[in-house]
């Protein structure tokens, strides 16, 4: 959900600017379950293309406004960047999709483990990858999470494929972003901008052989649809100037807002079952949370509070 390089700010110092950029971000992404289960209606694989196609000429409006498509431009001009920038539209379509397929299924509450436990997979991931070393509280926590999937896993008679498949495809994401020498705002323009040529001919496919419903189906189908490019770019280019003026600790607690969000939402609003094997899966990855968040608290207090290293 976040986007996975937003710039810290230079003086690691949080503003009120940042903070409500980021604060309004993740409240539109915790509501967005209502606008997806509005149109649950439609095939998931369809919402997805509208959102993709949608999507780009509201980036595309914001990159001109701000005076930034020289960026794209040269990415556009890179064989290398394109490569990369295909590899991460792909995992963000495969993220987007079961996300819209979870919501419409009655599985909303899959999905907000799956952001859960996102952060303590991007720390696995970086231990694997890059033989980064989590400290103890960080391995504490991954632990309480595998102990979260097994149980549900044991209770279900199989992995919870849709908070896996949530969790792994953004881990990913995330981590093959980093390696995009663009802007956030740029890099979604140019991620969403290449997918829009397959999406857009799916779409005519399925216009085409009286599948779609862009037009078909009455104005609020078009307008639904229309919609799409909506909330899927405005939560992620708010977030993008957000998250720069803010503390990498900072957003590392503000990023729980949207899956607890969506969490409420599908047990007090959807009504989705919430049994016992939920409840003490839950129950560990809120442990594991706070294990990893109250780490990531203290070393950020004591990163500030040691003198600055002497000039040379």
């Amino acid at each position: 959900m976040a986007e996975p390089n937003a710039k810290m700010p230079a003086d690691n110092t949080d503003s009120a600017k940042g903070f409500a950029f980021a604060l309004s971000a993740y409240l539109l992404w915790g509501f967005l379950p209502f606008f997806m289960k509005a149109v649950a209606h439609h095939p998931a694989a369809e919402v997805v293309a509208h959102r993709i196609v949608w999507s780009v000429p509201l980036a595309g409006l914001v990159l001109l406004w701000l005076g930034r498509t020289h960026e794209v431009k040269a990415a556009l001009r890179s064989p290398g960047m394109l490569r990369m920038a295909a590899v991460t539209a792909v995992l963000v379509t495969i993220n987007w999709g079961i996300y819209v397929w979870a919501i419409g299924a009655g599985r909303a509450i899959e999905t907000a483990l799956g952001y859960y436990i996102n952060p303590l997979f991007s720390i696995f991931l970086g231990a694997v990858l890059l033989k980064e070393r989590p400290n103890t509280a960080q391995m504490v926590a991954i632990a309480l999470a595998a102990i979260a999937v097994a149980v549900l896993a044991f209770d279900a008679g199989g992995l919870p494929w849709v908070s896996i498949g949530l969790c792994i495809s953004w881990g990913f994401y995330a981590f093959f972003r980093k390696t995009l020498p663009i802007g956030p705002n740029q890099g979604f323009f140019l991620e969403v901008l290449l997918l829009s040529i397959p999406s857009i001919g799916y779409i005519i496919w399925l216009e085409a052989t009286g599948q779609g419903h862009f037009g078909d189906t009455g104005v609020a189908d078009v307008l639904w649809l229309l919609s799409c490019g909506i909330v899927t770019a405005v939560p992620l280019m708010i977030y993008a100037n957000g998250a720069k003026l803010l503390r990498l600790s900072t957003i590392g607690i503000m990023q729980y807002i949207a899956p607890t969000m969506i969490f409420v939402i599908a047990v007090f609003v959807f009504h989705e079952p919430f049994g016992t094997a939920k409840l003490i899966a839950f129950a560990l990855i809120w442990a594991a949370l706070i294990v990893y968040s109250g780490a990531m608290l203290v070393e950020s207090r004591a990163r500030r509070a040691a003198p600055p290293a002497p000039a040379e």
